[in-house]
């Protein structure tokens, strides 16, 4: 009874993954609450095969950027600070001049920092497509709804 039982362990391989196209509608949702879906979204949290060294993420296209909520006195106490590189250039905007210039990046930079700091985490970036109107191109790709 010289048995030897090995438990094989499964890997997941770049050709297991398969990627879909999502859509979530930020109308009214809070931005925090709404960047930690999708970075759950774009990192493949969300699959059963997830592993953490591979991108598994889906595509997520976010409809309707500019109509996000934020709770407190977010819009004018939250800073967004940015560093020209010369002396003295450092450059701050407000949440609400952000929100009224470039609404799409707020959503950016909110996702951004829930990733990770490497380059796994700028491929994953490059998966979110925000759009400030309810129109995007994508409708080649057939986005499935992600649903509230």
């Amino acid at each position: 009874m010289n048995k030897t039982y090995i438990n094989k362990t499964y890997i997941t391989k770049l050709s297991d993954i398969n990627r879909e196209w999502l859509v979530v509608d930020a109308t009214g949702q809070t931005l925090g609450r709404l960047a930690t879906r999708i970075a759950t979204i774009l990192s493949g949290k969300h699959k059963a095969n997830y592993t953490p060294n591979l991108d598994m993420g889906d595509f997520v296209i976010v409809v309707n950027g500019a109509k996000i909520s934020v709770t407190g006195n977010r819009l004018d106490a939250k800073l967004y600070r940015r560093h020209t590189g010369y002396p003295g250039g450092l450059k701050e905007i407000t949440l609400r001049r952000m929100l009224e210039t470039h609404p799409e990046r707020v959503i950016q930079l909110a996702v951004k920092g829930m990733l990770p700091k490497n380059k796994l985490g700028r491929q994953m970036l490059k998966k979110l497509k925000v759009y400030t109107d309810s129109e995007h191109p994508h409708g080649a790709q057939r986005p499935r709804q992600l649903g509230n």
